[in-house]
């Protein structure tokens, strides 16, 4: 499996990092080492003293896919989820300046939340899923899909001329403002649509 993650998709998020708004998706890839296990705690690396949290919405592939078109990509998912890119900002900050890529910052042991999965099925239109994640108890973001500057199946429609989708497959779709940094002893929870699908320790 591979974890596919879109950046730069809610423009208030663009404008936070003062980041150029782009004509068409920023994709980067995650290995699938970088999932932190189920009921484990995420230990901050010692490469990093900036770790961020950028909770995003998960798709997970069903089938495999290539080329299909935006009218189809409803048909390649049903499994919706909510998990967390960590990002070394520090080190990414780094990369970008020599123009490298941010696989150090963005691919780490670790750094990939994946929470439960709820059936596309729940939800009446999967393009206005209301998520939110808490730091500490405290909303430190807050959006709704409908803020995506490319829905869902735009996404999987898009990727899939680069990539080869197959089951399993995950994609993140974005984080949008109010990402931040987080420290020893933090406690992250997501929320998506009222249902807590992930709570993360700090260490």
């Amino acid at each position: 499996m591979k974890l596919i993650c879109i950046g730069r998709n809610y423009t208030e998020h663009i404008d936070e990092l003062n980041n150029e708004r782009p004509d068409e998706p920023v994709v980067f890839i995650k290995p699938d080492s970088a999932i932190l296990p189920n009921e484990q705690d995420f230990y901050i690396p010692e490469f990093s003293n900036d770790i961020h949290y950028e909770v995003e919405v998960l798709v997970r592939i069903k089938k495999v896919g290539k080329h299909i078109e935006e009218r189809f990509a409803h048909k390649y998912y049903d499994e919706i989820g909510l998990g967390i890119d960590f990002t070394a900002r520090d080190l990414q900050k780094k990369l970008k300046e020599k123009g490298l890529p941010w696989e150090k910052a963005k691919g780490f042991d670790g750094s990939a939340v994946v929470g439960k999965w709820l059936p596309k099925g729940k939800f009446d239109n999967v393009d206005d899923l209301n998520f939110s994640l808490l730091k500490n108890g405290e909303v430190v973001q807050k959006a709704t899909t409908k803020l995506m500057l490319w829905k869902i199946d735009e996404l999987i429609s898009y990727v899939s001329k680069f990539f080869m989708l197959k089951k399993g497959d995950v994609i993140f779709t974005g984080t949008p403002a109010g990402v931040g940094r987080i420290s020893t002893n933090d406690y992250l929870s997501g929320i998506l649509e009222g249902h807590e699908l992930f709570h993360i320790n700090v260490k």
